[in-house]
């Protein structure tokens, strides 16, 4: 792209997506890693809990649950409302149906190739004391909890997947910027949003971007990234709170 103009409205439109979405918590995530050095207990002595309590009453916290959960999915769909104005099809980032089989099964081997890799880094992470204790639910034990982190898994996905690979890397390609820089962008803003969680958390969501962002490069499919993702985040989730106080987890 060679018009200045338009350049520059891309450019624009990236600070103020961002700024009101994951580049915002990207730098939240950062104060809070700050936080954390300053304090005098080590990283390892500190916690951080993902999906917590927001209301006191039980069905309001279920509503504020599914609202924050919303806010994710919305997020998402402005990054491809904004690419759809700009004249993108669904199938230009691989969100559509033609081959909902194969990204389906795509999606559950990269889940495996990622997950395990993952629990492994955040456990030597945590034991060599630079990742904080992360507590994938602090809800209550409530008849709609499995319901509300898988919906808030599936959002978690959708979001991520679709503003850091899809919205993100198809406006820097259309910026001029290359395949790698691109997907060094991307992978590196993926893990500004978890410094939260430690050096760890930045690192292993760092990977998890290049992996994730290389194979949509080659392959121009999403759906397995974000089916991948939600398998992820509904095992983390879920699966903590069903085996929470089980010895070898921090």
């Amino acid at each position: 792209m060679t018009d200045p103009a338009e350049r520059r409205a891309i450019g624009i439109e990236l600070i103020i997506v961002f700024s009101v979405t994951l580049g915002m918590s990207g730098l939240r995530s950062l104060v809070s890693l700050i936080d954390s050095l300053l304090r005098p207990e080590p990283l390892a002595n500190q916690s951080v809990a993902l999906n917590v309590p927001q209301a006191t009453l039980d069905l309001l916290d279920l509503l504020k649950q599914l609202l924050s959960a919303g806010q994710l999915f919305a997020w998402g769909a402005l990054g491809l409302y904004l690419l759809w104005r700009a004249g993108s099809r669904l199938a230009d980032v691989g969100l559509d149906r033609r081959f909902i089989g194969g990204d389906v099964l795509r999606g559950v081997g990269l889940a495996a190739l990622i997950g395990i890799p993952g629990l492994g880094l955040y456990l030597v992470a945590y034991a060599v004391g630079a990742s904080l204790e992360v507590v994938p639910s602090a809800l209550t034990d409530t008849w709609w909890r499995p319901i509300a982190l898988t919906i808030s898994a599936a959002g978690n996905a959708w979001a991520e997947e679709v503003l850091v690979i899809g919205y993100l890397i198809t406006r820097l390609r259309q910026l001029g910027f290359g395949e790698n820089k691109s997907l060094l962008f991307s992978s590196v803003l993926r893990g500004s949003y978890h410094l939260y969680q430690g050096f760890g958390g930045f690192v292993g969501n760092l990977v998890m971007g290049l992996v994730f962002g290389r194979i949509w490069q080659k392959t121009n499919r999403l759906w397995p990234m974000v089916i991948a993702h939600t398998l992820l985040d509904v095992v983390a989730f879920v699966g903590y709170s069903l085996l929470r106080g089980v010895s070898w987890l921090p």
